[in-house]
């Protein structure tokens, strides 16, 4: 069974740092893309960023300059390195796997920017 494990959530203050990983289990990681969203109560998951399995990037303009993905191949693991956090980044923040065929989603990691 496929498992998506995430960590490194936790409470920042604003202007804070905060890096997430995920590693997959029972996949061929360097084949998927990777890709990290975030949720907010009574909102849709919303895309954060993506990187293929070349390397190639894609993020929302609001995270932009401030949020780094990238992937280590032989750790099997996606980053999210968060910086410049703001207020309205908090959310909860899910990790994705995705081949042609399917995507799988991590059980979500709590990140609250807050003062």
């Amino acid at each position: 069974q496929v498992q998506l494990v995430e960590s490194g959530g936790g409470l920042v203050q604003p202007g804070g740092s905060l890096r997430l990983s995920c590693t997959p289990s029972e996949i061929t990681f360097s084949f998927y893309l990777m890709g990290w969203y975030r949720q907010t109560p009574g909102k849709q998951r919303e895309l954060v960023s993506t990187i293929t399995s070349g390397g190639r990037t894609n993020s929302a303009d609001s995270v932009k300059g401030r949020f780094t993905i990238s992937r280590d191949n032989t750790k099997n693991t996606v980053y999210l390195q968060m910086n410049s956090l703001k207020p309205e980044d908090t959310a909860v923040y899910y990790c994705y796997a995705a081949n042609y065929r399917t995507g799988y989603w991590g059980q979500g990691t709590q990140v609250t920017v807050s003062s």
